[in-house]
């Protein structure tokens, strides 16, 4: 019973060798030179001009969530489009019923504002 984990636990052994060692070495091995530059925030050449904790109105992930919705029903598009002609008209129906839901959604996200950026 165990000689069946006895692979997993040697992966699972390597994996962390493999993690471990290098970040020893070069904690060991790697120069130790600090300086103000390099431990200094960066942002994109700039000073940071504020805290990395600042918060965000609830629309940047409102359409953030949109997006990642409308990315997803076209990963979804594609192969329903190549197999369309194998899946049949059952395949057609539950698509039109996808899209219909995603169109409900659309419609009622754009009716209360959630797209307006002010």
């Amino acid at each position: 019973m165990l000689e069946q984990y006895f692979p997993v636990l040697v992966f699972i052994g390597l994996g962390a060798l493999f993690g471990v060692i290098p970040m020893a070495l070069g904690a060991i091995l790697g120069p130790k030179r600090s300086s103000p530059e390099k431990t200094a925030p960066y942002e994109c050449g700039f000073d940071a001009f504020e805290n990395a904790r600042m918060k965000f109105d609830v629309r940047y992930y409102l359409i953030a969530i949109l997006f990642i919705i409308f990315d997803l029903e076209i990963v979804f598009l594609f192969p329903w489009a190549v197999t369309l002609n194998k899946i049949g008209t059952l395949g057609f129906i539950a698509m039109a019923i996808f899209l219909g839901l995603l169109i409900v959604g659309f419609v009622y996200e754009w009716q209360k504002g959630a797209l307006e950026w002010e």
